[in-house]
């Protein structure tokens, strides 16, 4: 008995976190009006998050394009296609690798500082004193966070994608002597601006959506004391990655369907 009473409050527990969830991304989306009226915040936002995460997203993004342009010309000489590395490594990236290695990347380096900025805001009771100033910690903290989020990520994808094609041009053309002519003639008529670049910008919106919120929502939501702080940033980079991963398959799944 005492089993099944523990499974009922593990359900009611995960039922309630689930609602309290559903209205803080409801009550972010309808605060984009109000957000927008202090573009200021946002733009700090933005400018602290693309610094957190700019520097990691630009040397990885050119260590994959390193990576692709090796693996990639390896795979298409047995074919005779090593011409079309161009448009291997550009489709690669695109579609796939750059919104989701990028969305990844941002949950740990700007995710997480999210994260342990509103949980320290709340263990320090700044939040607490906004509401008795009558200042909304939703409105004024939180949401301003979350829609430059969402703007961050496809900008720091974009900058993935263009490394790792520099990265792929450096090892195909510069170290191995694919045609620099094919190498972009290739990614020219291989490369469809709506399906492939309109569907990864798509994407990596998206992911900037399930990021930001989670990271936030960790925050709002951990215990006002350090180790409670310390376990919501662990909780964002697992529920941020899985989040990320699942709605790949999903949204791939979706968009390049035969």
């Amino acid at each position: 008995m005492n089993f099944l009473a523990r499974i009922g409050a593990a359900v009611r527990s995960q039922l309630i976190n689930m609602g309290i969830g559903a209205r803080l991304f409801w009550r972010l989306l309808t605060l984009l009006g109000p957000a927008l009226k202090r573009p200021r915040l946002i733009g700090d936002q933005i400018h602290f998050l693309g610094n957190y995460s700019l520097a990691i997203i630009g040397v990885s993004g050119l260590f994959v394009g390193f990576v692709l342009g090796l693996q990639g010309y390896y795979i298409l000489q047995r074919y005779g296609s090593a011409e079309a590395l161009g448009m291997m490594v550009a489709l690669s990236l695109l579609r796939e690798l750059g919104p989701v290695v990028t969305a990844l990347l941002f949950a740990g380096r700007a995710g997480t500082a999210l994260t342990a900025e509103i949980g320290l805001m709340k263990a320090g009771e700044q939040l607490s004193a906004m509401e008795m100033m009558a200042v909304d910690p939703v409105k004024r903290i939180l949401a301003p966070r979350f829609w430059a989020g969402l703007i961050t990520m496809p900008l720091l994808a974009a900058v993935f994608s263009a490394v790792g094609v520099l990265g792929g041009w450096l090892v195909g053309v510069v170290m191995i002597g694919v045609d620099s002519g094919a190498f972009w003639g290739q990614m020219q008529q291989g490369v469809d601006w709506w399906v492939d670049l309109g569907n990864g910008v798509l994407k990596s919106f998206i992911f900037g959506i399930a990021v930001t919120f989670v990271a936030l929502l960790q925050g709002y939501a951990a215990k006002p004391t350090p180790e409670g702080v310390s376990r919501a940033t662990t909780r964002t980079v697992v529920v941020a990655s899985l989040a990320v991963l699942g709605l790949d398959f999903l949204l791939t799944a979706t968009m390049f369907s035969i």
